[in-house]
């Protein structure tokens, strides 16, 4: 039977990277690449992951904690033979050197969040809209005839093809950024508050918890808080705040907490 793994391998303002692996093939695609290749290898390798079999990487939107380690990682894959193909929206190209780059040198695909899935590692992958001030930004949904699993991160609301898209999963990475008020006490320029706290910002603890009570199912059985600040929330209220959704719904699911530093898997 086929079953997903997520190894998140770092999530937060510093790097983001995270795989989704089948299970019964032992064949991942990564989301995002802000981390280097050292660490790349060595949390893939400590989640129990052979990186040498990444099918395909996948970006969510062209910010420098998502894709600043991207370039030295294909590079570093690809000494031992590996050279996964690239997907990413065409406004995301456009609006990163890094991205138009490497584009140049390396496989890439481009697809649309609103149209387009694909096949990936045995996977149909499904991208959806997020609202992040980007210039491409999404989330993905991915499915076998036996599993699914749901991953957003960086979005200010949730829209509703993301709603869509996150409902019945079995796993779950759902971002859970910072508390409203530690964000107003941190040092952060007032603009950098709006910015955080709009719409095309990052979900607060309580906006997470929102939703996940909506995504509440009998197959949910994992969820994971992403992208939690280290200047504006801590590693325990994410924690709690979803955990009490799930208490209240007498939900049996497990909350997990991702992190800038270690990696963590559920599977």
């Amino acid at each position: 039977m086929s079953l997903f793994a997520l190894h998140i391998l770092a999530s937060g303002s510093k790097g983001n990277a995270a795989i989704v692996e089948d299970t019964s093939t032992g064949m991942g695609v990564l989301i995002d690449c802000g981390i280097s290749g050292k660490a790349l290898i060595e949390r893939s390798e400590q989640c129990g992951f052979d990186p040498c079999k990444l099918q395909a990487v996948l970006i969510t939107h062209e910010h420098t904690d998502h894709i600043s380690g991207l370039g030295v990682c294909l590079r570093k894959l690809a000494k031992s033979g590996v050279n996964p193909t690239v997907f990413a929206q065409q406004a995301s190209i456009d609006g990163s050197n890094t991205l138009r780059e490497l584009a140049n040198n390396h496989d890439f695909r481009t697809f649309k969040a609103t149209e387009d899935d694909f096949v990936l590692a045995g996977m149909r992958i499904t991208p959806f809209p997020t609202s992040h001030d980007a210039m491409g930004s999404c989330g993905f949904r991915f499915e076998t005839e036996t599993d699914a699993l749901g991953f957003m991160t960086d979005t200010g609301i949730v829209t509703g093809e993301a709603h869509e898209a996150l409902r019945d999963v079995r796993l779950l990475g759902l971002e859970s950024n910072h508390d409203p008020a530690m964000l107003r006490a941190c040092a952060y320029p007032a603009y950098v508050k709006a910015r955080i706290a709009g719409d095309g910002g990052h979900l607060s603890n309580e906006q997470s918890a929102a939703e996940l009570a909506e995504l509440l199912s009998d197959r949910l059985e994992h969820v994971a808080a992403l992208h939690i600040s280290q200047n504006s929330n801590d590693y325990r209220m994410p924690g709690e705040t979803l955990r009490a959704a799930v208490t209240r719904a007498s939900h049996p699911a497990n909350v997990h907490v991702a992190y800038q530093s270690k990696p963590i898997t559920i599977r």
